[in-house]
Order: structure tokens, then sequence, then C-alpha cells
């Protein structure tokens, strides 16, 4: 990935100025953010490339989801100076009991004044608001919120405690990936006609006190969770949901088609 072309744009994005901390950037961006899936929703193409994610994501407000996050980061921390930042891939497995999920997830591990640490903000309303550090049976209170990476097998797990026990997010094997690698695994779930980000549409929502998360496929189901309680879910009218994704999300443009299909401006933001 090449620098971020407009820096201090990025930063205004998620409301910094000035000096920033890999902490500050990490929490700004997840709080600033809306995890989205639009474009691979709509049958729009999800390019990588740095200039379409600075101008997609910084220029016109819009979100995006972990491999357009996760990579407009690594961008912006190689721009900040950080000491090294790296792509990882990693199998989701909240919903993966009937087994592994393909390699559909992107975090980064980051190295800063020469401590490591898992960077993510592209994990949807539930993710991590700052860095963990990268290592194992840590664990890391962030708010109230609590996580730790836990060792399981060749695999890295990173766990969120929720509803009285640790609960698996996602594993991955703890080694740097090619871009070329990353570019294969944001098109298959991009385009693959049985892609939860192909039939129906997602928002997420990280703030520091709650996680919200709005699923859309052929209902529209509102999970939201403050810190330190259980969620709740409500179904939402899907007339109501273009106000609720401005109103909660911050995600501008969305409106109903003809058919009842959201839709966003392709230019909003």
């Amino acid at each position: 990935m090449s620098p971020l072309a407009d820096l201090d744009g990025y930063l205004a994005r998620i409301g910094l100025a000035g000096p920033a901390t890999l902490s500050d950037v990490h929490r700004a961006h997840v709080t600033s953010v809306a995890f989205e899936n639009f474009d691979s929703a709509s049958g729009r193409t999800v390019s990588l490339d740095p200039a379409h994610l600075e101008d997609k994501l910084v220029a016109r407000r819009r979100g995006g989801y972990c491999f357009e996050q996760n990579l407009l980061l690594l961008a912006a921390l190689e721009s900040l100076g950080v000491d090294e930042v790296a792509p990882m891939l990693a199998r989701v497995r909240i919903g993966a009991e009937d087994g592994p999920r393909s390699l559909n997830h992107l975090l980064l591990r980051v190295v800063d004044d020469g401590k490591a640490w898992v960077a993510d903000v592209g994990f949807g309303g539930g993710g991590l608001l700052d860095p963990v550090p990268f290592e194992t049976g840590i664990e890391s209170d962030q708010a109230g919120w609590r996580y730790r990476l836990v060792d399981d097998g060749a695999e890295i797990v990173l766990q969120v405690f929720q509803d009285g026990a640790w609960t698996d997010l996602y594993g991955f094997v703890p080694e740097p990936v090619e871009f070329v690698d990353v570019e294969v695994s944001n098109w298959f779930i991009a385009t693959d006609p049985e892609s939860p980000f192909v039939t129906g549409v997602f928002a997420g929502a990280r703030r520091v006190d709650r996680c919200l998360t709005l699923f859309v496929c052929e209902e529209a189901v509102l999970i939201e969770r403050p810190v330190g309680e259980g969620s709740s879910t409500t179904e939402v009218g899907i007339d109501e949901v273009p106000s609720l994704l401005a109103q909660r999300f911050g995600i501008a443009g969305v409106s109903l088609g003809p058919d009842d299909r959201l839709v966003i401006e392709e230019h909003a933001g």
C-alpha cells in the first residue's frame, strides 16, 4: 500500500488533528467510519485500490467492510511512520459451527515503538475499540470491553468476553500475507452468489459505550449491545432503515428502490 495522499484529510475524517498515536487513530477510526457492504450487495466492484479507498472512505465519507477499512488504516499508519504494519487473513468463527470458513477477514499486525499489536477497525459493530498486544494470554480492558488472544493449534484466536463467557471472534495464522491473497479473498466474499455480503446488507457502528449491528436480508434486524450488558434484538420496518442508518450509523444517502431494496447513492457522502 502507498501512503495516503491526504493524511490531514484522513485525520479530519476521524476527528483528529495534529500528532496522533496508534491508539488514538485506531479508536477514532473505528468510532467514526461505519461498517457497510452496500457495494457488494448492489453488485458494484469492491476496489482495494488505495486511491479509491481514500476517495470513498475519506473524501466521500462512505463506510466499508474489513478489507477496505483495514487497508485504509494500513496506509494511514504507514503515513504516520509506525515501525511496521502488515496484513493478515483470518477465519471468522462466529456462526461457524459446521466447520471452518474461508479466509474472509482482514486484520493488521502493527509494530510501534518496538511493540507488536493486533489492529482491526473492520469487524463491524462488535470488534476491537483499541489495538490489543500481539501476545496470547493477556486480557485487554477497553473502556469496559474485554478482549484477549489465545492459542488454538496453528491459529491465534481473538476472543471477547460477553454474556459471562469468552467468545471466539476469529482465528488467524500469525503470518503476513501478500496483497494478491488479500485481493483474492476480497473478490470471493464480494462476488460469490452465496456470500452474505452479496445476499444481504450489513451495517455496523462501534461506539465507546455500545455496539450496533444492522442485518437486512429478508427482514431488517437491529442488534444493540451496551458495554457490560447483554444484547437486544429489534425488528425494524424496511421503510425505517434509511433514517436509522443516517441517524445511528452515520450512513447517509440510502433510499428504498421500487422493489424495496436498499440503495445507496454511488457518490454519497
